[in-house]
């Protein structure tokens, strides 16, 4: 009962707008996001999704993908993020300019399409982490449904779930360039061998993971639970190999394991949320 409130909020919502432009990266908030937008506003509403060197050619078709079963427009733009040093220098503010970027870029467009809102998938558990792109967005007028309506990432996908998307379980992805520490310079080259890593991965069957980078070192991190199958059950030669074909020196396995938000552990707790 508390998902059926919770969805016809969020339809509550979307009928109180004329026309919806949502920024959707595929993930299972934002395909949330604009699968309600479409039920409620059907053709009022359109899907836009940012295309740059951090996104991996494989989230972007299966954002095609999930919006064409949706059935709501989609639309890709490019978006220039990679030629603002502020971004590539990698402070630990880089969602900040990365999202400006995007917004920038969205509030025109909308504005000349006839939209006259922008809204993303942010949610509520985003709002207690260190989101500096969420002011970003604010700033520049965009509304988040699921943040304003305390819907959780839980409560995203148990809501997914119900609507018969297939999607519910989707392990997050955020852009590539969060595989970096912060201060280490990004390229589109280095972008593109971490992008390549994970492709790998991908393939031989492992969905949750990321392949963090740290100067010439390729650090795999797995779901805890998963190493000992991994090292068991893979051919871990040819996998460095690989990884030494896209660019890196060194190959390394975390055994800490999987942990989403990783490289925030070590900012100050002072730094606001958003």
């Amino acid at each position: 009962m508390i998902m059926v409130d919770k969805l016809n909020q969020l339809r509550a919502l979307f009928a109180t707008m004329d026309r919806a432009l949502i920024a959707y990266s595929g993930g299972v908030d934002s395909t949330l996001v604009a699968k309600v937008a479409w039920d409620v506003l059907a053709d009022r509403a359109l899907a836009v999704t940012a295309n740059s060197p951090s996104l991996m050619a494989a989230d972007l078709q299966e954002a095609r993908a999930q919006a064409a079963a949706i059935g709501i427009p989609h639309r890709v733009v490019d978006t220039r993020e990679m030629e603002n040093p502020q971004y590539t220098a990698n402070p630990v503010n880089r969602c900040y300019f990365c999202k400006s970027e995007l917004h920038d870029t969205l509030k025109p467009l909308a504005q000349q399409w006839g939209y006259g809102y922008v809204v993303d998938g942010v949610n509520a558990d985003d709002l207690k982490d260190y989101r500096p792109g969420i002011q970003a967005a604010q700033e520049r007028g965009a509304r988040s449904p699921l943040a304003e309506l305390g819907i959780t990432k839980l409560e995203v996908r148990q809501i997914t779930r119900e609507l018969g998307l297939p999607w519910w379980n989707k392990p997050a992805q955020p852009c590539l360039s969060s595989r970096f520490p912060y201060g280490e310079a990004i390229t589109p080259e280095k972008l593109q061998r971490v992008g390549q890593a994970e492709a790998y991965l991908r393939h031989l069957g492992i969905a949750n993971l990321r392949v963090r980078s740290t100067g010439d070192t390729a650090r795999i991190e797995l779901p805890a639970q998963e190493i000992r199958d991994f090292i068991a059950n893979h051919d871990l030669e040819a996998l460095v190999q690989a990884f030494q074909g896209y660019g890196f020196t060194y190959v390394s396995l975390d055994l800490e394991g999987f942990r989403s938000g990783k490289l925030n552990q070590d900012l100050p707790s002072s730094l606001p949320r958003f």
